[in-house]
């Protein structure tokens, strides 16, 4: 599974402002009208009323982007500390997320000859996991080539039912191509920290 699609996007952002700008048309369309036919009381009313909804809006808007700042600096703590760790202790900080979730068995197997796989687990529903963690720095990316070297062996030596590659870094595009191909899942550091933090799913989800 890649990284979890991030909300406020551009996209959003236009599609409400353009929203804003319709409802502001038709607001002072009817305004105008009810001022015109003597109604100034209905006037003043939908004024009010639209002066509410955009307070409404401002406020609803502050309070999502409180929330997202909240949550990605959970986030971002998490991540932190995974920096810290030594492969090896970042590998059994994995597994015991694993644990903590509900796999009834996680395993550290890597080391020298682990042809890819450093963690095996069984996942809550008896499908076989099997992970490999790359605890790289925020400006190195996991590349094709790692994960052709554990696609090559995944399902084939480890006979994976599940196969995730989980970073504390990013992939890069030709990667992300090859797991989306075979069918590999990508945690990178965003899908990491909410996994970590309780606020995004696990790999096998």
């Amino acid at each position: 599974m890649a990284a979890p699609a991030r909300r406020g996007t551009k996209q959003d952002v236009s599609a409400q402002g353009c929203a804003l700008t319709f409802i502001s048309l038709v607001a002072g369309v009817i305004a105008l009208l009810m001022w015109s036919d003597g109604l100034t009381a209905g006037a003043v009313f939908v004024v009010l009323v639209y002066v509410v909804v955009l307070v409404g809006v401002g406020w609803g808007r502050r309070h999502r982007a409180a929330a997202a700042r909240q949550l990605y600096a959970v986030q971002s703590t998490e991540v932190a500390r995974y920096h810290a760790m030594k492969p090896r202790e970042f590998e059994e900080a994995i597994a015991y997320l694993c644990h903590r979730d509900g796999c009834t068995r996680a395993q550290v197997v890597g080391g020298a000859g682990d042809l890819g796989a450093d963690i095996i687990a069984t996942a809550p529903d008896g499908r076989k996991i099997v992970i490999q963690c790359k605890r790289y720095g925020p400006t190195t990316k996991v590349g094709s080539p790692d994960l052709q070297r554990f696609g090559g062996t995944c399902y084939s030596v480890h006979g994976a039912q599940i196969a995730t590659v989980v970073t504390t870094s990013v992939f890069t595009q030709p990667a992300v191509c090859y797991a989306r191909q075979h069918g590999i899942r990508l945690y990178d550091a965003t899908a990491l920290g909410a996994w970590a933090s309780r606020t995004g799913p696990a790999p096998w989800m």
